[in-house]
């Protein structure tokens, strides 16, 4: 009478043993793959471990169940055989997964061992994307397993989906404003982006589907909803292909006749300099006459767009403008206010300071 409960025991004494006996296999199996050049043959034995022991433990612990329900004619374990679909199911969706996330990390890695550029951003975008297939396809397949028509499925999503559209229809504008992002890449993790018409600006740390975080310069996490992306301006100075240096410097009216000497030598210091790309807009030419200086201006671009390495090109170009000035005998001009008395005003002035 009570010989299922044998059956029982032996089963699960084979499941322990076969778990025991896989996990040593996987073992010596690990160290042959990690030997090995390929590293696909990694991702696929990585991904596969844990899903693999699960599968032992469905089947295992679904054949006991099937023993248990035929002895006994519970209904309770009338459920097993649909239970066991299901974590066969789970199974092999779970092994897809970590595949697919062994495969970002795989691609980006191998692409920067080889020394191309990885867009991560796009990498992380298609994972995502695969993840999500196989995530509804298992959830389909599992739905069909149980006796769901498909099709009843899809047909009640249809109508469901319009209820569900309008009542999330801020969380469908940030997916399909984050699904924009991946396609038009106005940025990608790492960019310096920063927005004219709201006070957003900073180095892009994550986008997601919802939400895309940015950490500002002062090291606080912005996070803006997706969507906004796709009504405000987005500027993006990690693209840019060169710096600019735009500078008005003035001397004194007493130097006019050096204006043009000073103006001719530090061009030709410019266009002498590595460090200014001289195919690009090289300009300098006097430009004003101020209320207390005569303005020339300068107007060009360097080479790098490193913030630190140009703020030091900029820095020994300012300098060498200074030193032509001072080469020239002139000099570079302060805000000055020169008042004129009029002969009576004076005169009542020196008489009042006389008393």
């Amino acid at each position: 009478m009570l010989g299922w409960v044998v059956q029982v025991f032996f089963v699960v004494l084979a499941v322990l043993i076969t778990n025991f006996v896989l996990a040593r296999v996987l073992r010596r199996l690990r160290a042959r793959v990690e030997r090995s050049a390929n590293k696909w043959d990694d991702i696929v034995f990585d991904a596969a471990t844990r899903p693999l022991r699960l599968l032992v433990w469905v089947i295992g612990l679904g054949m006991a169940g099937e023993i248990i329900r035929q002895d006994t004619g519970a209904a309770l374990f009338a459920a097993v055989g649909p239970l066991r679909t299901i974590g066969v199911i789970v199974a092999l969706v779970w092994f897809l997964v970590r595949l697919v996330v062994g495969l970002e990390e795989a691609v980006i890695e191998h692409r920067q061992r080889l020394g191309q550029d990885v867009d991560r951003t796009t990498v992380k975008a298609l994972g995502r994307l695969l993840r999500a297939s196989v995530l509804i396809t298992g959830v389909l397949v599992t739905l069909q397993s149980l006796g769901f028509s498909i099709s009843g499925v899809l047909a009640f999503g249809g109508i469901g989906g319009l209820a569900i559209g309008f009542a999330a229809k801020d969380i469908l504008a940030n997916f399909f404003g984050g699904l924009m992002i991946y396609l038009d890449r106005p940025f990608a993790v790492g960019d310096w982006i920063r927005s004219p018409d709201r006070d957003i600006e900073g180095t892009v740390e994550d986008i997601g589907w919802r939400l895309t975080r940015i950490r500002g310069f002062d090291k606080r996490p912005i996070y803006v909803p997706n969507s906004l992306f796709a009504s405000m301006a987005v500027v993006n100075p990690s693209r840019m292909s060169h710096r600019r240096i735009n500078e008005t410097i003035g001397v004194r009216y007493d130097d006019i006749a050096a204006m043009g000497p000073i103006v001719r030598d530090v061009e030709s210091m410019l266009r002498a300099d590595p460090e200014i790309d001289v195919t690009q807009t090289l300009m300098v030419n006097f430009n004003a006459f101020g209320s207390s200086s005569l303005d020339f201006f300068i107007y060009c671009f360097t080479r790098t767009t490193d913030w630190a390495h140009y703020h030091a090109v900029k820095e020994a170009v300012l300098l060498r403008v200074a030193q032509i000035i001072a080469a020239h005998g002139a000099e570079i001009a302060f805000p000055t206010r020169t008042v004129h008395l009029a002969g009576t005003d004076a005169d009542a002035r020196a008489a009042e300071l006389a008393r």
